[in-house]
């Protein structure tokens, strides 16, 4: 996301804080420091010496053919994450079509060391396409918490429907996990989507909040090091909401900046001083390591997180990185957005992705997306609007009109992306895209200047955060407040939106069929009360083969 906004003032019972850098801290000392706050957070025990499943487990990837299996073992109680502490731990896993575990089809074993922070994956092959799996882990006589998983449908399987729960944005200070709570509760999910920025880098109190820190992070500084992203990502798993989501379906992620550093593009990011906070190549390595070991995500090409899923003759699924390619992003109004020289995605990648498109024979082609795709344009706010829109959008408070950590600003690659599903005639392409922390149902139109003129190429739906700040929270007002001004200005000079909600924090639903792709989107009460509800907001489809979006009135 490309919003930058830190706390001038220190929060209540938190320390001032330096506004822009902090001194690194080296992976030892954190160590030391990390072990007191981060072993408070987890649960008591009996058995000092016993292994414990601190974090959850949880399974990703899903084939046809077998998932991806994962979790986090305790072996002593000194064995927290990032200490590098603690010896190796068999650990046994096994897969049964029953939670009695009455059915067993497959079971094997693993060794969690420290040099993997004693996290373990299983990829399991063998298994029934379309069906329900449960599974847990074993060590030391301990077993991990049981659950649910769900196999992909065959690649040549005629599929009636498929339903995603669809997230983004996490920050952990903001609030709680309501709407992974919510979404476990469904029970109907073949798989979850998370579009990116799963954790914030930042360090306590320095990203937006409403100016109340809800739960502090672990590590409390900016996480830099191997250590510091494993005892973030390790805080994250300690969520009761987040465990029980990752116990009742796969996931499927990518990652958006933030589980680097904010604004990251291939040689640095905007949240990152080069040298002060050690080498970017290193920060990001670190970052990569500990994402591959705290996530059921298969490694892709080149390390990264771009890959293709199936789901039977019903859809399939590009998942995009849109870090590690990109070429830095410019100021905002910089004519060099049109540069050709310029990408977002990478050659290789977009090659990939254009491939892919072309070649599919499945009725739907999703594209997992972390940054809007459809053109954006301010129009005419009033200032005490634009200034905070301006400020979530990393956008000067003049307000031209760009994001440029977007694709609005690398548009060579847009043109080509749309340009291609033009002229191959590709239909039913829908990008599912999260990052900008409000709502969104959009035409994605060749041009969007001359839009409706001009023909609309794919559609997007954009879900909003689960907890980290929309409009609301930056103005400070309730709930609706600002989108009931802004949302009617935003659609007036872009005629391709359909919808947005600047305001509130959520989930979305994504239900296929071979007639249409409907998104449901779904609203939080309050993100800052572990019991908030969740209700249905609005919901918008696209039918197959008109590459627009059209309200309906009733969620699945």
């Amino acid at each position: 996301m490309t919003s930058r906004y830190r706390s001038s003032k220190p929060s209540e019972g938190l320390n001032s804080l330096t506004p822009r850098r902090r001194t690194v801290v080296k992976a030892a000392a954190a160590t030391a420091v990390l072990a007191g706050p981060l072993a408070a957070t987890l649960p008591a025990r009996a058995g000092d010496q016993a292994p414990a499943f601190l974090h959850g487990v949880a399974s990703g990837d899903p084939l046809p053919d077998g998932v991806l299996l994962w979790t986090r073992v305790t072996p002593v109680p000194e064995a927290i994450p990032g200490s590098g502490l603690g010896p190796d731990t068999e650990v046994s896993w096994v897969v049964a079509r029953d939670k009695a575990f009455t059915t067993v089809v497959a079971k094997g074993s693993t060794t969690a060391t420290a040099a993997s922070d004693h996290t373990v994956k299983a990829d399991i092959r063998g298994l029934e396409p379309a069906t329900d799996y449960w599974f847990r882990f074993s060590a030391g006589g301990t077993d991990s918490p049981a659950a649910r998983t769900r196999t992909a449908p065959a690649p040549d399987a005629a599929v009636a429907n498929l339903r995603f729960g669809v997230v983004s944005c996490a920050n952990w200070e903001a609030g709680y996990f309501s709407a992974y709570r919510h979404l476990a509760a469904r029970g109907d999910l073949d798989a979850w989507l998370h579009l990116g920025d799963y954790i914030y880098e930042y360090g306590t109190g320095e990203y937006g909040t409403r100016g109340t820190v809800v739960r502090p992070h672990a590590p409390a500084h900016e996480i830099v090091t191997l250590a510091d992203y494993r005892v973030r990502h390790a805080r994250y798993k300690t969520d009761p909401d987040l465990q029980a989501l990752h116990a009742a379906a796969p996931v499927v992620a990518i990652w958006d900046d933030h589980e680097f550093a904010n604004d990251a593009w291939s040689g640095g990011a905007e949240n990152h001083t080069e040298g002060a906070e050690g080498t970017w190549s290193a920060r990001r390595a670190a970052a990569k390591q500990a994402y591959f070991e705290w996530m059921p995500v298969r490694p892709a090409i080149a390390g990264t997180t771009y890959r293709r899923l199936r789901f039977g003759k019903l859809a399939d699924l590009s998942l995009l990185d849109l870090r590690s390619f990109r070429s830095q992003q410019v100021k905002v109004g910089d004519g060099e957005v049109d540069d050709p020289d310029r990408t977002l995605t990478g050659r290789a990648q977009l090659d990939w992705l254009k491939a892919g498109l072309k070649a599919s024979d499945t009725t739907w082609r999703l594209v997992g997306n972390s940054v809007m795709i459809s053109p954006f344009a301010i129009g005419s706010l009033s200032a005490d609007l634009l200034k905070p829109l301006a400020k979530l959008l990393g956008l000067p408070q003049e307000g031209l009109a760009l994001n440029p950590d977007q694709w609005d600003g690398y548009t060579d690659d847009r043109r080509e992306i749309l340009a291609h599903l033009r002229a191959h005639a590709i239909r039913n392409t829908v990008f599912l895209t999260g990052d900008i922390h409000m709502a969104w149902a959009n035409d994605v139109p060749v041009d969007a200047g001359t839009y409706p003129l001009s023909p609309s190429a794919a559609t997007e739906f954009v879900v909003t955060s689960v907890t980290s700040d929309n409009l609301d929270d930056l103005v400070k007002v309730p709930q609706g407040t600002v989108s009931a001004v802004a949302a009617p200005v935003i659609r007036a000079a872009n005629r391709h939106v359909h919808w947005v909600d600047t305001d509130r924090h959520g989930f979305g639903v994504l239900d296929i069929t071979a007639e249409r792709a409907q998104m449901d989107y779904y609203v939080l009460s309050d993100r800052t009360k572990r019991d908030a509800t969740a209700t249905w907001s609005r919901s918008y489809r696209t039918r197959s083969g008109t590459q627009k979006v059209e309200r309906t009135y009733d969620p699945v």
